[in-house]
């Protein structure tokens, strides 16, 4: 009843609450990052896979501006980060935006995190089953992790949570995501870097 029913009207609710309570906020980073990104934008869709594999755009703060070298080609990501970037990535800022995908059914508040589509044909059947229940915004891998853990733990945490989708065991989730993001643990020691690729033919079979 829960996982079918209960959970996207809590979601829908939250959100819709989070985001006009968070707007003021979300209007001071929209100017300050139109601002710093020098005309490279406010906001960064990307495809992402979600509920049934269900292709669907994600929302995030851009936290990077489009500056090229002499030959036309993108800079290295540690140069086009800004210093306001660099806030709202620490800060867990960037992920703001993705209220609006909770709000359009995309997202859940709590999920397996959205990987990216040219993973999709590298799961077994086993990492697929995370695509059994919507992504969300925070998972149990986020607050067990991050990027810090292995692509195996990763899916086998997710797949865990597939398994046990609960109110309680979500607000638990959402309250170890809040005292990750004051505390700022779980995070590799090289500034935030992200996972390396998945490469495929891991986990359970």
């Amino acid at each position: 009843m829960y996982r079918n029913f209960i959970k996207r009207g809590i979601d829908l609710i939250i959100s819709c609450l989070a985001f006009l309570v968070l707007s003021p906020i979300f209007v001071i980073l929209v100017i300050l990052l139109s601002i710093a990104n020098q005309g490279a934008g406010v906001f960064f869709l990307q495809e992402r896979p979600g509920r049934d594999r269900k292709i669907f755009k994600v929302f995030k703060f851009k936290t990077m501006n489009d500056k090229r070298d002499l030959e036309g080609n993108l800079l290295p990501d540690i140069h086009r980060i800004t210093k306001i970037g660099k806030f709202v990535r620490s800060a867990s800022l960037d992920e703001l935006p993705q209220l609006l995908n909770v709000i359009k059914g995309d997202m859940a508040l709590v999920g397996p995190r959205p990987l990216l589509v040219k993973y999709l044909p590298l799961y077994n059947e086993f990492q697929n089953r995370r695509h059994e229940v919507r992504p969300g915004i925070t998972g149990w891998a986020q607050v067990n992790g991050r990027n810090s853990i292995t692509w195996d733990q990763k899916f086998s945490l997710d797949i865990y949570y597939v398994d046990h989708v609960s109110f309680m065991f979500d607000l638990k989730i959402l309250l170890l995501t809040v005292k990750k993001v004051f505390v700022r643990s779980g995070i590799n020691s090289s500034s935030e870097a992200p996972m390396e690729s998945f490469k495929g033919d891991i986990g359970k079979k």
